[in-house]
């Protein structure tokens, strides 16, 4: 602005501009408005994302999908909110993947196992043959190995209509709940047994009859007699479960399921329709959830553990050697066998094994020996 015309009198000439100057200014300043009541507008309707999870209202699962739920909400400002519902408020268990594809949810919180009927690569993201790497290596081949981008061929090879990701690193799930201790894998032999995904296959060419079922399933199949055995996953679940009211054997350690993570999937459609920073905060709420579900394992897990043991007087045992021993000749002659019937299959093992042949190899040779360390601190023999 010229200041000296600030000091003298304005010359006549000037006043029609500044009125024009003005006028258009206030009317520039009430069409700036106009146009921006309606993005105001746009800005406080909240869009709403209806996510159901596999999870019972009890299963720590549930908790950790809240999590997730949680942080995302948080992030979005309003602008976007998932609303969580429980295992089996719109459809089953098993069904939410199928149901997020059709667009009856907008998002689900599961497994790949529980729609590895679709297609048994689908286990392999999350629960497939043991190659050295544990949980958090593998989801690590899942960012960083082209697991998503395999995934994401799957996903197009089965017509499922999803944008997904994965999260949390799971420890190795136990053997499972037995009324007598598996002391040799010919005991597994006829053996009416739960568990899920490949594993079922796994346990099939044991010898072990095999039904899968949701947790939630899991203890009234037992009182009925369809199942003699279980696993699930950890013992925090497990003891929700009422596991230890039914059965006192509980045994830890098995390749059957050495490593998995949750998949968190959207409706495509819906992702798509999504700005690109909302979408961002779905991303990354992942990635966040993951540390956090692990911190929140790691804390209940072993709790309840000593739990089982010292209140619920449970006979915590480690899987024999043997057992494991023949669980890995199991899956040497199910992976040939599904690898030479799909070659799509054989080409996501292929690059399971790329990654964990170095990835593996380094943790092993540099971890440390944390069992012995733990021994010589607290005094106390690892069972072995």
């Amino acid at each position: 602005m010229d200041t000296t015309a600030q000091t003298g009198p304005a010359p006549v000439q000037e006043r029609p501009a500044r009125r024009k100057f003005l006028g258009a200014a206030a009317s520039g300043v009430a069409g700036a408005a106009a146009m921006s009541a309606p993005m105001i507008a746009r800005a406080q309707n909240t869009i709403v994302l209806k996510m159901q999870g596999a999870w019972g209202a009890k299963d720590i699962f549930n908790e950790m999908a809240e999590e997730y739920v949680k942080k995302v909400n948080e992030m979005a400002g309003g602008r976007l909110r998932i609303d969580y519902l429980l295992a089996g408020a719109v459809v089953k268990p098993f069904e939410v993947m199928d149901a997020t594809s059709k667009g009856v949810l907008d998002a689900s919180h599961g497994v790949p196992v529980y729609w590895y009927g679709k297609s048994k690569v689908a286990s392999l993201f999350g629960s497939g043959p043991i190659n050295g790497c544990d949980a958090p290596q593998t989801l690590a081949w899942i960012y960083r190995g082209g697991g998503l981008e395999l995934y994401n061929e799957l996903l197009a090879k089965i017509n499922l209509d999803v944008v997904g990701f994965f999260a949390t690193p799971m420890p190795t799930q136990p053997l499972g709940w037995f009324k007598k201790p598996i002391t040799n894998a010919s005991e597994l032999k006829g053996l009416k047994y739960r568990t899920v995904g490949l594993a079922a296959d796994l346990f099939q060419e044991m010898g072990a009859k095999v039904t899968q079922l949701p947790g939630g399933e899991i203890i009234p199949a037992l009182d009925k007699g369809v199942i003699d055995a279980f696993e699930f996953n950890n013992p925090t679940s497990d003891m929700r479960f009422g596991a230890q009211d039914v059965i006192k054997n509980y045994m830890m350690g098995s390749y059957h399921q050495a490593m998995e993570f949750f998949e968190i999937a959207f409706n495509k459609k819906k992702w798509n329709s999504l700005p690109k920073d909302l979408q961002a905060i779905l991303r990354y709420g992942v990635e966040a959830s993951s540390s956090s579900n692990w911190w929140t394992a790691m804390d209940n897990y072993s709790r309840d553990l000593q739990e089982l043991m010292g209140k619920h007087k449970v006979n915590v045992i480690r899987t024999p050697k043997s057992v494991m021993t023949e669980q890995l000749k199991a899956w040497d002659v199910l992976t040939k066998r599904l690898s030479d019937e799909d070659p799509f299959f054989a080409k996501v093992v292929e690059s399971q094994r790329a990654w964990a042949k170095r990835v593996a190899y380094y943790m092993l040779v540099n971890e440390a020996d944390y069992a012995a360390g733990y021994e010589h601190v607290f005094k106390t023999k690892l069972p072995a």
